[in-house]
């Protein structure tokens, strides 16, 4: 595909979808074959209802025992739940290697919904105490989903998959992009990444190099990346984690790139890590990334790790957990940078051409209603409709408030009986933002019912509080920005 070989022939590939399709390889297939209970098992990595369910080895029963479960099955087995694709070229593939007195998997072959397979490595806790070869190439993991969910789903031209792996990203965007580049700097994870496209009836331009300079030049209407980006001294030992930048460069490197990658009006979304150093502000070290860039930039945390937990972590994930000398080298150097703790999430940019741009970065470890993609774009145009209103047009405007909108009290008792001392709006679906609020605000969230544009809103408040019109509009024009932004009231559509 575009000059990478596949691990099977173009024919080899045509027969693998068959025998895949014809034993029913599935994620619903397989739950229907082995029921709720076995099915729930193997999320736990429990195979023992599944390896009852499917003794007969029929071809759905042997694929699920060889690609499920991790088990060595007879050569007959294989071969009959493999045709029409010949034993030899499987092997050949890697596909299936020989172990002990039978066949194992060479390659995990996953099923994904019931449209799509995705062929990767074999997963270090299916091979324990292996480890991992330094060009390993990653399946289906939690990085992999989030940024799935959080890629904004609209129709573009072009798209670009930064570190494309196994191929996840790039077979989501082959859904709503009319064409797709992907790049990678192993050879190994191309040559996965085009039997994947293939086994799925796509092609995308695959493209070797190390992060944007494989496309040095062009521009893409979307660019999404799940980079390696294990923060660390730069060591480089496995390709899906190590970028061999030190620290965080890997993150700023992506931002410096983007306004030379995107089109306008384009969006990158990447995955990140960053550090919190002692005596500094982690958003304030994140927001230099974006310094002179001209993008529109929505920064995410999700997640904050301990030092020692994350390097435990990123060890055992490599098989590496043994390794006393690698995990001291990767803490002194912690210790030396000064930091204090690790952060993941979610970086959103958007090439807006505005002389403006948006900067938000904020901790978003709440509970938040997937998918997170919808949000992302709805946040984006939100800050395009307040950007084409002025003072006048503001409150012009009906709002009203988002549904299953919720008000929080905290309150004190005394000698006159409660107090109320605090008053939280919180959002019950969405990002399930939370926003602390005043008597002003309230009243105007709680008059915002679609029916009367905000400039009748504003003259009962002045009447009501006794403040002339003229000054509350001019102090709610901020706080009307900030709840569209925020998504707590919405435009009403004339």
């Amino acid at each position: 595909m575009d000059g990478y070989d596949m691990l099977l022939s173009p024919a080899g590939v045509d027969q693998l979808r068959t025998a895949l399709t014809g034993a029913g390889y599935t994620s619903s297939g397989i739950a229907e074959r082995l029921g709720p209970r076995a099915t729930s098992a193997l999320t736990r990595n429990d195979f023992r209802a599944a390896l009852r369910t499917t003794e007969d080895r029929d071809p759905l029963g042997t694929l699920i025992r060889l690609f499920v479960c991790a088990q060595t099955e007879p050569e007959a087995a294989v071969r009959a739940a493999l045709a029409p694709l010949p034993l030899t070229d499987a092997l050949g593939a890697g596909l299936v290697e020989p172990y002990g007195d039978g066949l194992r998997q060479g390659v995990d072959l996953e099923p994904y919904g019931d449209s799509w397979w995705v062929l990767s490595d074999v997963p270090g806790n299916a091979r324990p105490g292996q480890p991992l070869a330094p060009d390993h190439v990653l399946g289906i993991g939690g990085a992999t989903t989030t940024l799935v969910g959080a890629t904004v789903r609209r129709p573009v031209d072009s798209a670009l998959d930064l570190g494309t792996g196994s191929g996840v990203q790039a077979l989501h965007l082959a859904g709503h992009a009319r064409s797709i580049t992907a790049t990678d700097v192993s050879d190994r994870s191309l040559r996965f990444a085009a039997t994947t496209a293939a086994l799925n009836g796509h092609r995308w331009e695959l493209l070797k190099g190390d992060l944007v300079g494989p496309v040095a030049g062009r521009r893409f209407d979307l660019v999404v990346s799940n980079p390696p980006f294990v923060v660390g001294p730069g060591t480089a030992t496995h390709s899906y984690r190590d970028s061999g930048r030190a620290g965080d460069g890997v993150a700023a490197e992506l931002a410096a790139a983007a306004p030379e990658l995107l089109t306008e009006g384009g969006t990158m979304q990447y995955l990140a890590n960053w550090l919190h150093v002692a005596g500094e502000d982690w958003a304030e070290r994140v927001a230099g990334w974006f310094a002179g860039t001209g993008l529109d930039a929505w920064v995410i945390q999700r997640e904050v790790a301990d030092p020692m937990a994350y390097v435990d972590l990123w060890l055992a994930d490599a098989s590496e957990g043994t390794d006393p000398h690698r995990a001291a080298a990767w803490l002194d150097w912690f210790d030396a940078q000064k930091v204090e703790a690790v952060g993941f999430g979610l970086v959103n940019l958007r090439r807006g051409g505005h002389a403006d741009p948006v900067l938000r970065i904020e901790d978003l470890r709440q509970t938040v209603q997937p998918p997170l993609g919808e949000q992302v774009a709805a946040w984006f145009d939100r800050q395009d409709w307040l950007r084409s209103r002025d003072d006048a047009a503001l409150l012009a405007t009906r709002f009203r408030a988002v549904d299953g909108l919720t008000l929080r009290q905290e309150a004190t008792m005394g000698a006159e009986g409660w107090a109320v001392d605090r008053q939280v709006l919180a959002m019950s679906h969405g990002l399930r933002w939370t926003e602390e609020v005043d008597p002003l605000v309230l009243a105007l969230v709680g008059g915002a019912d679609g029916r009367v544009p905000l400039r009748e809103q504003l003259a009962v408040l002045a009447l009501a509080h006794d403040v002339p019109e003229a000054d509350l509009a001019e102090a709610a024009g901020p706080i009307i920005a900030h709840l569209v932004e925020r998504g707590v009231i919405l435009p009403v559509a004339d």
